[in-house]
């Protein structure tokens, strides 16, 4: 009897320190439009590590990253449906489900990572996460940060007046073609892949986009000038299926939830260094590197902003700006 006291106490002493290698595996599909190699597959990754660091076996981490789900439009669907578990998305949640409150996409209105941390936690950050949550089936855990969008030139630019007549291409996103118009640049939309022969044959003479854009294009072939204007801080957003989310026990919820926030900590910290390592690189390859004072570029672009905020939620220019003059 004493024996078989024992072993039973030992048995359920082991389902006790290991409860979830008993249970089946929650398979979690983590989305991304990157592809492999950037500080957003080094964040699923983390994510996947500390998982299986506290609940070894509990969790199946399963990365679709380059967009092999579809595009940030159709994982959002997934999503809404329960069909898909977690994506590291972009901007198209914002606007997609809560375009009024979306002043993070609106150029020259946040320089730095804190100021869009404190807007996401302002009233109007706030009321942004509850209706994509309503709208979009959303569970919202934070953002993620990417580098900031720069320019690139084929001259100095240092001042708005710098920029008559200067074509620059931009993605076609009403919103950021209003404010650089406004500013003096004369937009022009080229695609993505025809950036490098559109500066190559004079079609444009520059562009804006994160540090890896020239990097990675090998734009100082083209471009000898890098405009450190940081007019855009675009971050990733962590979002999960409510459906999926809801269904989930507490405990397990918990601990996804801490994971998420370690690998959003860890992914933007990847992507600190890869932006200095871009900077460098750059340089070494013989572009000059300008800091301008931004003030003024914000100052030429407020008419804009004012346009595109009168649009949007009361509060929100509030929220975003403080008490800028309009």
């Amino acid at each position: 009897m004493r024996t078989t006291l024992l072993t039973t106490l030992a048995t359920l002493g082991m389902l006790t320190a290991a409860p979830f290698a008993l249970a089946n595996p929650i398979e979690i599909q983590v989305n991304n439009t990157m592809s492999e190699g950037g500080s957003e597959s080094a964040a699923v990754e983390r994510f996947a590590e500390y998982l299986e660091e506290q609940a070894p076996g509990r969790f199946e981490v399963r990365p679709f990253l380059a967009g092999s789900l579809g595009g940030e439009n159709a994982v959002l669907e997934l999503l809404n449906l329960g069909q898909t578990q977690i994506s590291i998305t972009g901007g198209n949640w914002r606007q997609q489900y809560a375009p009024e409150y979306d002043a993070i996409t609106v150029p020259f209105v946040f320089s730095t990572w804190d100021e869009v941390d404190a807007y996401m936690e302002s009233p109007s950050g706030q009321a942004l996460i509850e209706q994509a949550e309503n709208q979009g089936g959303l569970k919202y855990f934070g953002l993620q940060h990417r580098g900031p969008r720069h320019m690139t030139a084929n001259k100095a630019i240092n001042s708005p007046e710098d920029l008559d007549g200067f074509r620059l291409r931009l993605p076609s996103l009403p919103v950021w073609l209003e404010v650089w118009e406004e500013i003096g640049a004369q937009v022009v939309n080229v695609p993505a892949p025809e950036i490098y022969l559109a500066m190559q044959t004079g079609q444009v003479d520059g562009h804006e986009n994160s540090l890896s854009s020239p990097y990675t294009r090998r734009l100082w072939e083209v471009q000898d000038h890098i405009i450190m204007t940081s007019h855009v801080q675009f971050p990733w957003s962590w979002v999960a299926s409510s459906r999926w989310w809801d269904g989930l026990e507490a405990d397990d919820q918990a601990l996804i939830e801490e994971a998420i926030d370690v690998a959003r900590q860890y992914g933007s910290e990847q992507e600190r260094e890869l932006d200095e390592f871009y900077l460098e690189a750059l340089q070494d390859e013989g572009m000059t590197i300008i800091e301008p004072d931004v003030t003024p570029f914000r100052e030429a672009a407020l008419p804009a902003i004012d346009r595109v905020m009168a649009d949007m939620a009361g509060g929100v220019r509030e929220d975003a700006l403080g008490n800028e003059s309009q």
